[in-house]
């Protein structure tokens, strides 16, 4: 049905086709649609999961070193002028033959390159979801491993330096017993097993003070880089062990890289624990 008004032509259809589209969408509003109805409602971004949910093995608690290799650099003060197996450039050797034994205990040597190393315990803790940090009876030291982007900025260069990690992920076949456990995997069939191992954890450590990778003087500069890698694993009637394998970067006095592996076991507590601090 057609409705008209008094005036000829005029007409509702008429009205409609002349007014602005605002002013139509105001006369006749559309119906609302409640939330959720026509279209499925997005459903919130799950929080991505810290690097502590996504760890692979766990790696705190309290652990003594076990001193397998360099027994003589290790557990004997090395004397002066002592750097065998160290890969040291002329610069190297110039700066380990200025050490004097008066400077024995100085923190120097138990920077981020060396105090893995040092005889003692170790406690890993996380203090955050994103940090490790691990606390050492030798020199008392503490080491913060941030990971990836919750990498915090460069500050001044320090003794622990800026270590900064990621997890790697496993291969397709892990089995280090069935090559005769920790005591073979330099050995023979292990030998193979010892390359082929999974280290989970990667940490690259920069920004570092200048230090000794021994205690009698051995040097590295401020421009040195640390990678290590960290495994931990079990051995039948031995109990947990952690591997802490260190490679050392230095232009300023290595021709090459300086590699150690460094063995831990897991303690129950840590009754036995007594920090040893150094001497700035």
């Amino acid at each position: 049905m057609r409705m008209t008004s008094s005036a000829p032509g005029f007409t509702l259809a008429g009205v409609c086709t002349a007014l602005p589209l605002a002013l139509l969408f105001v006369l006749f509003p559309l119906p609302a649609v409640a939330h959720g109805e026509g279209q499925a409602a997005r459903p919130p971004r799950a929080a991505s999961p810290t690097p502590r949910e996504l760890a692979p093995i766990d790696l705190t608690g309290f652990w003594v070193s076990v001193v397998t290799e360099d027994w003589r650099y290790r557990m004997v003060m090395p004397l002066k002028g002592d750097y065998g197996s160290v890969p040291l450039n002329a610069a190297g050797h110039k700066a380990a033959d200025a050490w004097t034994p008066d400077q024995t205990g100085r923190c120097e040597a138990f920077g981020a390159a060396a105090v893995m190393r040092a005889p003692g315990r170790i406690h890993i803790t996380w203090e955050d979801d994103s940090t490790l940090k691990i606390e050492t009876e030798a020199g008392a030291q503490t080491r913060r491993i941030r990971f990836g982007s919750f990498a915090a900025a460069p500050t001044a260069a320090s003794w622990q330096g800026l270590s900064v990690a990621t997890w790697d992920p496993p291969p397709d076949v892990i089995d280090v017993l069935r090559t005769g456990g920790f005591d073979r995997l330099d050995a023979g069939q292990g030998a193979a097993a010892r390359r082929a191992v999974w280290t989970p954890l990667k940490v690259i450590t920069t920004n570092l003070r200048a230090g000794w990778l021994r205690p009698n003087g051995v040097p590295y500069s401020a421009q040195a880089a640390v990678t290590e890698h960290f495994m931990r694993f079990a051995v039948p009637e031995a109990g947990e062990w952690l591997t802490v394998r260190t490679v050392v970067d230095d232009p300023a006095y290595l021709v090459q890289s300086f590699l150690t592996s460094t063995n831990f076991k897991r303690e129950a507590d840590g009754s036995k624990w007594s920090p040893k601090p150094c001497r700035e």
